[in-house]
């Protein structure tokens, strides 16, 4: 699988339909889903069955919204059901170490202000900028990908233009 990983160019695998995950967030999406087809369910089960019995379902709002929330619930799980289906998982242990990967631990020298930040470049599915992951397809990741260690790397963004150094690349 990691040959065929590196061959394929990043982009072209997130296009795909496949979803690549790291066996961490596999285990709490499949986490996540279990919980919402069981108790989610069950918990909104018992909301409509209170809201109707408030009355008259055709003007009672509890009923209509206990309804609407059931859609958000049912629409949640059919997505990770969805993401489940195309997901792929994926180990940095079998990805080089020479360019920046998926998984790749991105050290970065902002070359205006000389700070220096750490990224984790992730699946889009598993980002959380809080946490200094992310995204591949991001301005960011696109740009990062590919990349070695001590090159410059000019990023568009939303906010203007960054410059940075690769610092280090591990895993």
């Amino acid at each position: 699988m990691a040959i065929y990983f590196v061959q394929k160019s990043m982009l072209e695998m997130y296009m795909s339909d496949s979803i690549y995950l790291t066996r961490e967030r596999l285990v709490e999406l499949e986490q996540e889903l279990r919980e919402l087809k069981t108790n989610g369910r069950k918990r909104m089960a018992s909301v409509i069955a209170e809201a109707r019995g408030h009355g008259d379902l055709s003007e009672n709002a509890e009923y209509e919204a206990a309804k609407e929330e059931q859609q958000h619930l049912e629409l949640k799980i059919q997505k990770l059901e969805v993401t489940l289906s195309k997901a792929k998982m994926i180990d940095a242990k079998d990805l080089p170490n020479d360019k920046i990967y998926i998984l790749s631990r991105v050290k970065l020298k902002d070359l205006k202000t000389d700070d220096i930040f750490e990224y984790l470049l992730v699946a889009p599915e598993e980002a959380n900028f809080e946490a200094n992951k992310i995204s591949v397809t991001s301005p960011i990741g696109k740009a990062l990908l590919g990349r070695k260690k001590g090159e410059a790397v000019d990023i568009s963004v939303p906010a203007g233009m960054l410059k940075y150094q690769i610092v280090d690349i591990n895993r």
